[in-house]
């Protein structure tokens, strides 16, 4: 039996390897049943829908007949390190990190960073774009966390709030 397309081999095969891990992680919990669902139910249920998905993707692989075999092309790491990269530093200046003697920057400087950072993800960005975008994020996330949900966390660097 030959493969003809190795994207869905693979895609079919992370879902179902998540599938497993979102499995054997709910049974962690008390899982229950329909009527009497435990914290692990949803998971459970989760992690088994997506181990058949990707079974049904994996065979399907087999099946399909798509030109050139469907090959998968080079890995593309720019967007993978910035687009990482800028979580991490959303994550880090949100809300700090005392035990390295990071302050928290707050949402505001937190939005900027993601939006600037994974901007350099895409081949000829452009910073002005960047900071129209993060702008826009950041006075949004305001709006709707701080004043409509009325969420605390920081929104202004410490140093300045203290």
């Amino acid at each position: 039996m030959k493969m003809a397309s190795q994207k869905d081999f693979f895609s079919g095969l992370m879902f179902t390897a998540v599938g497993v891990a979102f499995a054997v992680g709910a049974t962690n919990f008390t899982v229950g049943s329909a009527a009497r669902m435990g914290p692990g139910y949803f998971p459970m249920l989760l992690g088994i829908v997506l181990i058949l998905l990707g079974l049904a993707i994996t065979v399907q692989s087999f099946r399909s007949k798509a030109e050139g075999g469907d090959l998968i092309g080079k890995f593309a790491w720019r967007p993978l390190v910035f687009i990482i990269g800028a979580n991490l530093a959303f994550g880090i200046l949100l809300v700090g990190v005392p035990a390295l003697g990071i302050p928290a920057f707050g949402m505001f400087v937190a939005i900027y960073a993601l939006v600037i950072i994974a901007g350099f993800a895409r081949p000829n960005c452009s910073l002005k774009e960047s900071v129209i975008l993060a702008t826009i994020l950041a006075v949004g996330s305001y709006g709707a966390f701080v004043y409509a949900l009325n969420l605390q966390f920081p929104v202004w660097p410490a140093f300045l709030t203290a």
